[in-house]
């Protein structure tokens, strides 16, 4: 395949956070994958509606129908994460809304590109909601399987267990944890790109009991904190954000 009209929605994973220019703007590894795209084929366009903070509700609701709107030939679409971080979550209601928001861009003819969640198993307090992530990832797989999309299994790229693939919050990935989402990406759609599986990273050295305690701690009020603050006032981080590519406009390759 040879897509030329690609459309990312989701969330600050999409979005690119962590992930930036030199002017500050994020980048991310959808704006990867669509450099990759470009360099495979001609006259690729991109748009990327993805807003920080955003539930699978009001990417479906706003951020789907505006993609649609630009007739894509290929949607990626990644939402549930921030739903999974709650503890009411409805896992089962957010498969449905899933499945029926991928039924719909396949009816156009579109394909689909879709992400498992990363196991969360090495991180503090997130790994309490393990369980049913990996319960999530499990239906995005027989989604995908069910209506012919693509999916990245993050779940089994075990590179982003390294914290280097992730920024001091642990909540968004580092510019190396989305160029290897990228290369993933690409790989799945069958374009050719470097392995994501390489280079191999030396091991980080052990931090004493002490010393990850107080790594946890200050992760723990610097990020967590507010974090649940924001939750308990009924905010997100992007109240006040909007797309940061709301049309489909020409692809420019950026060097590293």
């Amino acid at each position: 395949m040879a897509w030329t009209r690609y459309v990312a929605i989701g969330d600050s994973f999409t979005e690119g956070l962590g992930d930036h220019y030199p002017d500050g703007g994020p980048r991310g590894w959808a704006d990867r994958l669509a450099e990759g795209l470009a360099a495979d084929a001609d006259g690729v366009s991109y748009a990327n509606l993805a807003i920080r903070g955003r539930l699978l509700d009001p990417i479906l609701h706003e951020q789907l129908p505006a993609a649609l709107s630009l007739e894509p030939d290929l949607v990626s679409m990644s939402g549930g994460g921030n739903d999974m971080l709650r503890p009411g979550a409805d896992t089962g209601a957010l498969v449905a809304k899933l499945d029926d928001a991928v039924a719909r861009v396949r009816a156009t003819g579109a394909d689909v590109l879709l992400f498992t969640a990363v196991d969360p198993v090495g991180s503090p307090v997130i790994r309490l909601t393990r369980s049913r992530v990996e319960a999530f990832s499990d239906q995005i797989r027989l989604i995908a399987a069910r209506h012919g999309a693509y999916v990245v299994d993050q779940w089994q790229m075990d590179v982003l267990s390294d914290w280097r693939m992730w920024t001091v919050d642990r909540l968004h990935m580092s510019p190396a944890g989305h160029r290897r989402v990228a290369l993933a990406a690409l790989e799945t759609l069958g374009v050719k790109a470097d392995d994501w599986r390489g280079p191999a990273l030396a091991p980080l050295p052990e931090l004493s009991r002490g010393a990850r305690a107080l790594w946890n701690a200050r992760w723990a009020r610097g990020y967590l904190a507010p974090w649940v603050g924001r939750r308990l006032r009924g905010r997100s981080s992007g109240d006040q954000i909007t797309a940061k590519r709301p049309v489909l406009a020409p692809v420019v390759a950026h060097s590293e």
